[in-house]
């Protein structure tokens, strides 16, 4: 089994790239664990899990675009889900062997931030079967204008 890599340790360059102490600076404790280090917020406990407002869903990290309200579904997982991302370069998909099974995690693309797990195959009624699980703590919500 392969250890988890984070942002700092992927060998990956990103666009946006802050030292570890600015991350720390700009991130309460509980962002820097999900972004900056794999970590997971609690299901049912983030802010954007059954919020249907239009909108785009940025990078709390960098705030690069990431998702829109377009493309969110409710999945009664424990976090917001959504079938694709804005666009296909905006994340990256990883292979992620932690936790003693293959899953594939989803960064953010400019900063490397974590953000979630993809999976697919689950029978979900939407365009691509996919279901990007994302934590609302990795994200910012930025409303339409109405």
């Amino acid at each position: 089994m392969s250890a988890h890599t984070t942002p700092e340790t992927s060998g990956t360059r990103y666009p946006v790239t802050k030292t570890d102490a600015e991350w720390r600076a700009q991130l309460d404790p509980q962002e820097y664990q999900v972004l900056r280090q794999a970590g997971t917020e609690r299901p049912f406990t983030g802010e954007y899990e059954d919020t249907t407002t239009e909108g785009v869903y940025a990078c709390r990290g960098c705030g690069a675009e990431l998702f829109t309200s377009t493309e969110k579904f409710a999945s009664h997982c424990g976090w917001p889900s959504f079938y694709d991302p804005k666009q296909s370069d905006a994340v990256e998909l990883l292979e992620d062997d932690s936790l003693g099974m293959r899953r594939t995690e989803v960064r953010c693309a400019s900063c490397g931030s974590h953000l979630g797990h993809v999976f697919e195959g689950e029978g979900y009624p939407t365009p691509t079967d996919q279901r990007y699980c994302i934590n609302s703590i990795s994200l910012t919500l930025r409303p339409a204008q109405a």
